[in-house]
């Protein structure tokens, strides 16, 4: 009988990134999948279509007898011979469809009949894989202690932690920085991918001992991504540790991420002409978010002072004058709102510090491995 896996092996697969064939069709993927699949469908979009309105029409068995004329001839000896290559580089891998069911028995008979390797088959496919992630997110996040680093805009709480083993970075999760400035040069992922990749984040802190996490503070969204609702909540509830850094450190490094790295990320793109347009685009793309907030007065010293700062920036003039509106929109703009939120978390601060100051109490003091 050809080999299965079962729920009993799901957090192996993710723990030990276990490459995996992702058999669905290519928008089924690009909805969701896992940071360790591979898009190797068995149909096109247009062949799960055509055989999904038979199913509907004619029902299973005439759905069946099309789906084999579909995937026949060349196209299924292409498609085995990708499966196969697969295969050969990845003997510890797994396949999955769906649902677990008629799509990866095919596939798997197959390779079987081609390859002569019994490649194991995820029962319940890419549903129950990604029930067992939300069941784990809710799970684990009950058992874990959560302490939440906070800190004003630009103090580089990211940076700290990066240098905690037991810290989960939600915004490189995300792909986003987390403020109106946060976008990076490459999309997000889906808001499926950012709950699987925030799970399996989950399950190996899990699996390395550790009972308490630490995560940056973060509204409900990560840009346009949602944390999940139970980890949220868990924040919400849990201990601060408040980061306090000088405002020309914040000014700093705000101009190295939010202008300097950006920009360098545009140049590694798209070259350095381009790069520095499209740097442009973003800062100035960014600031207009605010506009209503700013005000138009406000909004319209900023963009200027944003645009003088590029111009100067193109002039070989370095990066100095990102300081000024970068430094502005902190101090008078950031600076107030955190005041504002941090008043409503103030019961629940139980350190406040310098960046070496809070590394150390979450290193030492903080007893948060078993």
């Amino acid at each position: 009988m050809p080999n299965t896996l079962t729920e009993t092996d799901f957090a192996r697969l993710f723990l030990d990134e276990i490459p995996m064939i992702d058999l669905r069709a290519p928008v089924e993927f690009t909805q969701g999948s896992f940071f360790n699949a591979h898009s190797l469908p068995l149909m096109s979009d247009e062949e799960r279509a055509a055989v999904g309105t038979c199913y509907k029409e004619q029902g299973q068995d005439a759905a069946i007898v099309l789906g084999h004329k579909l995937v026949s001839g060349e196209i299924k000896t292409a498609r085995l011979k990708a499966w196969c290559e697969f295969v050969q580089t990845h003997p510890n891998g797994v396949l999955y469809c769906f649902r677990g069911g008629l799509r990866s028995r095919t596939t798997q008979q197959w390779i079987i009949d081609d390859c002569g390797v019994d490649y194991p088959r995820v029962e319940g496919g890419y549903k129950a894989l990604r029930r067992f992630l939300i069941d784990s997110t809710e799970r684990i996040v009950e058992k874990m202690n959560i302490i939440v680093l906070s800190g004003r805009s630009g103090t580089g709480k990211t940076r700290l932690l990066k240098k905690l083993e037991n810290s989960i970075d939600l915004e490189g999760i995300a792909n986003h920085r987390g403020s109106a400035f946060g976008n990076t040069t490459t999309p997000q992922p889906t808001q499926i991918n950012f709950e699987n990749n925030v799970a399996v984040a989950l399950l190996k802190a899990e699996a390395a001992g550790f009972t308490t996490i630490v995560i940056e503070d973060e509204s409900r969204n990560v840009g346009s991504l949602h944390v999940p609702p139970v980890m949220h909540e868990k924040m919400s509830q849990s201990p601060v540790v408040n980061l306090v850094v000088s405002d020309q450190d914040r000014i700093d490094i705000t101009v190295q991420e939010y202008a300097c790295d950006i920009h360098q990320d545009y140049c590694d793109q798209f070259g350095d002409a381009e790069g520095l347009g499209k740097l442009e685009e973003h800062l100035l793309g960014s600031l207009a978010k605010l506009q209503k907030r700013l005000g138009g007065e406000r909004y319209a010293r900023m963009q200027k002072s944003m645009k003088s700062a590029v111009a100067q920036l193109s002039d070989n003039q370095g990066y100095a004058a990102f300081a000024n509106v970068f430094g502005e929109l902190l101090l008078d703009y950031y600076d107030p709102m955190y005041d504002y939120q941090m008043s409503k978390k103030s019961e629940r601060i139980v350190f406040n510090g310098s960046r070496e100051e809070v590394l150390h109490h979450l290193q030492t003091v903080v007893d948060y491995k078993s």
